[in-house]
Order: structure tokens, then C-alpha cells, then sequence
């Protein structure tokens, strides 16, 4: 159960939500527009890069990317020193972003559920951990950078 208790999965399970209820109830409610369309590209593809940029921060500090394992170093560089989780802020883009482009107006609150559900899977076991594990420097880091953004 735990290799599939990542966040793409449930990434990938709202997505779904939000094209079902587009697909078969739209309720005749609709933001479809060419600025909702360019918007949905600027979410998505901002999540993307935001992805991108955290990756490559773990890649070059050789430390883990899956949730539920411990790090073997506090990445504090790259867009770390913006966001302590962008990849989870790029998830929430994606998500606002496929929601709009579905046009799926009703699936706009999933997003704050989808954010609290990261947060309370995810982000304050992943801030347990390294609390443990890198002690005071990850309370530094705590105090100067922001959860999300």
C-alpha cells in the first residue's frame, strides 16, 4: 500500500474526479474562455517547472524524492530556499490547472481538499522526519522558509 501512497497517485485520483464531474455533471457551469485556457497552460506548466527544480535539487544532493523515507540530506538550495515543498505546490497547480482546462467548475473545491490531504499524509510526517534527523538545522530552516509559499 505504501508504493502506491504517493502524491501523483492521489494527483492522478483528483484529476480523475475533476474530469468525471466535468464529463457527466457539468451543471451547465462553465469558465471556458481563451484566458481560462492560458491560464490552465501558466498552472500546469508552472507545476511542471516547480517539479522539475525540486528534482534536480534532490538529484544533486543524492538524497531520496519518495515521501515515506528518510533523507539523507536537508536540500536548502535550488527553489528550497523559496518553498520547503514545491513539489507539493506544483501537485496543487496541476491540479487547479487540469481543473480549469477540463472546465470542471464544480472541482474547483477539491483543490483545498487535495492541499489538506498533502499536508496531513504527506508534509507533517515528511517534517517529523527530518526534524529527528537534522534537528536544529532543519528548525533553521524552518524559521526562514515557508511551507508552502
Amino acid at each position: 500500500m505504501r508504493k502506491i501512497d504517493i502524491p501523483p497517485v492521489w494527483l492522478l485520483g483528483f484529476a480523475v474526479l475533476a474530469w468525471l464531474q466535468a464529463r457527466h455533471m457539468p451543471m451547465r457551469l462553465s469558465l471556458d474562455s481563451g484566458f481560462t485556457d492560458l491560464l490552465s497552460g501558466f498552472l500546469i506548466g508552472g507545476g511542471v517547472i516547480l517539479i522539475a527544480l525540486a528534482i534536480t535539487e534532490f538529484r544533486r544532493h543524492r538524497t531520496t524524492i519518495i515521501p515515506h523515507e528518510t533523507p539523507t540530506s536537508l536540500v536548502q538550495s535550488g527553489i528550497f530556499k523559496r518553498s520547503r515543498n514545491p513539489i507539493y505546490v506544483g501537485d496543487v497547480l496541476i491540479l487547479a490547472g487540469l481543473i480549469l482546462r477540463f472546465d470542471a467548475v464544480l472541482s474547483l473545491v477539491l483543490v483545498p481538499v487535495f492541499v489538506w490531504i498533502l499536508e496531513r499524509r504527506f508534509i507533517l510526517p515528511e517534517e517529523d522526519r527530518l526534524r529527528r534527523t537534522f534537528r536544529a538545522d532543519f528548525a533553521r530552516y524552518e524559521r526562514q522558509t515557508r511551507r508552502w509559499i
